[in-house]
């Protein structure tokens, strides 16, 4: 309540300050203790009715199945798995192109997803964040450098086809698209545009450009659930061994 008082003293002053320049020389607040002994305001609960009710239909929109709970976990998880799938396909879709490798950070996991039907409202649940889906070339020595960072973070989702093992915190026996990780060689991974541009301390991935045509991670998500669903299929993720750690480091 704080904060909307604050509101309304500011649109006051830029309402009067359209043709002069006005310096306020105070500001007060107003403040409310909220608790459920707070009559609710019936006029702002009608005004918003319409829209509440057109937002809970369009979340609780079925749009999948999936015979067991989906949750997240170090080094490896289905969930993260089932993401990870998610960009390598919905990423070569969309950009046109094959993609060698897909990741997917483990702190951009914000969710479960439980037992049973699977509803918009989930997915949004599962990835509230407006992070792009990106397509970045990379050396391998750099993608390299990047999996010995998801190593020493204790692992991060990678898409089916790779594989590295977690010893001492670095990454070992990588498998990059069916084959040994070539250092010299070129790969094409999908990204979120948020790592690409170094965060989660991917630092080594900022010099590099990326593509990107405006396509949230949360919609490649819609998708794909949407697709599996078509195809008759229930969303079914398995741990597959892809991260996998010596020492349970």
């Amino acid at each position: 309540m704080r904060v909307i008082s604050f509101v309304y003293s500011c649109l006051i002053f830029l309402v009067l300050s359209c043709s002069t320049v006005q310096v306020p020389k105070s500001v007060s607040y107003a403040g409310y203790a909220v608790s459920p002994k707070l009559a609710a305001d019936t006029a702002l609960l009608n005004l918003v009715q319409p829209y509440s009710l057109e937002v809970n239909r369009t979340m609780n929109k079925v749009i999948g199945f999936t015979p067991a709970t989906m949750t997240k976990r170090l080094p490896e998880s289905g969930l993260g798995n089932f993401m990870a799938d998610c960009m390598l396909e919905m990423g070569a879709k969309k950009f046109g192109m094959p993609i060698d490798i897909a990741f997917m950070n483990q702190g951009g996991i914000r969710a479960s997803i439980n037992k049973g039907n699977i509803t918009i409202g989930n997915v949004y649940e599962l990835m509230p964040f407006d992070n792009l889906l990106v397509v970045q070339e990379l050396k391998g020595s750099v993608l390299e450098a990047l999996l010995n960072h998801i190593a020493a973070d204790g692992g991060w989702p990678i898409s089916k086809g790779s594989s590295f093992k977690i010893k001492n915190k670095q990454a070992v026996d990588i498998i990059i698209n069916g084959k040994p990780l070539d250092r010299n060689a070129t790969y094409i991974t999908a990204n979120s545009d948020y790592i690409a541009q170094g965060g989660s301390d991917a630092a080594m991935l900022k010099v590099f450009p990326f593509q990107n045509k405006g396509y949230l991670i949360r919609d490649a998500l819609l998708e794909y659930i949407q697709l599996i669903t078509a195809s008759g299929k229930p969303v079914d993720a398995k741990i597959e061994n892809r991260v996998t750690s010596s020492s349970n480091e």
